[in-house]
């Protein structure tokens, strides 16, 4: 796992640990913005971040996690080499575990609003955001200018008025207890860029490992799905 390690000389660092020896770390919650604005996992390498206006989130994440003590966060721009499929897809399966075992997830809210008009955002509305709200024991919401909304807790029941999402899901009730159809209803109204994505999201909210394959369309990906879901439940 690559985490990124803020330095007591500001700079930022990857270090890369084995999944028996990662530290506490924080992990953001975000919406992309143009490829070429986030920063990558190369920027990191060479220096180049701090040019880039995807930056902005990685400095308030690092400094939120040194308030709350945390030496190493998680951004999945920069802490994922998109260029190795293995990595990508290996990555992609991982991502409900990485988010349920952060001590501190941070929303990012990119668009200016505020604590009334929070669930205008477009958060609310992507395919990946809803392991990343369900996953984690402890979600903040933010503003870009790093002023805390709240919580999930606090907003529990304006989540599920506005998601369909039952509190006990929100409360930590294992997503196991939940009926395929409930979970499926949940994801029904969010979007992501790539079609294949719309499966490849849900793969920890079904507790399902399977092999990451861009191109391979909508359809085939949802198949593959239900093929491996069917025998999980079989074992």
């Amino acid at each position: 796992m690559h985490l990124v390690q803020l330095q007591e000389d500001g700079k930022y660092k990857l270090v890369t640990f084995a999944r028996r020896n990662v530290p506490s770390y924080a992990i953001l919650s975000h919406t992309w913005g143009p490829d070429h604005e986030e920063v990558t996992y190369q920027d990191l390498q060479n220096g180049t971040a701090g040019g880039k206006r995807g930056f902005a989130k990685l400095k308030f994440c690092g400094m939120r996690a040194r308030e709350d003590g945390l030496h190493h966060f998680w951004v999945d721009t920069c802490c994922i080499k998109k260029d190795s499929s293995a990595e990508l897809s290996e990555s992609l399966n991982s991502m409900f575990r990485w988010y349920r075992t952060a001590v501190k997830c941070y929303v990012y809210i990119s668009e200016n609003l505020s604590q009334t008009d929070l669930f205008q955002s477009r958060w609310f509305t992507r395919g990946w955001t809803l392991q990343e709200l369900l996953a984690p024991r402890s979600v903040e919401f933010f503003t870009r200018d790093g002023v805390r909304l709240g919580d999930k807790n606090s907003f529990r029941l304006q989540i599920h008025e506005e998601t369909g999402i039952p509190i006990e899901a929100l409360q930590g009730l294992p997503l196991s207890e939940f009926t395929v159809a409930e979970r499926m209803s949940w994801a029904e109204r969010r979007e992501t860029t790539l079609e294949e994505d719309r499966v490849y999201c849900l793969l920890g909210i079904f507790d399902t490992y399977m092999p990451v394959i861009y191109g391979e369309g909508y359809t085939n990906a949802k198949r593959r799905l239900q093929r491996e879901m069917a025998v999980s439940a079989c074992e």
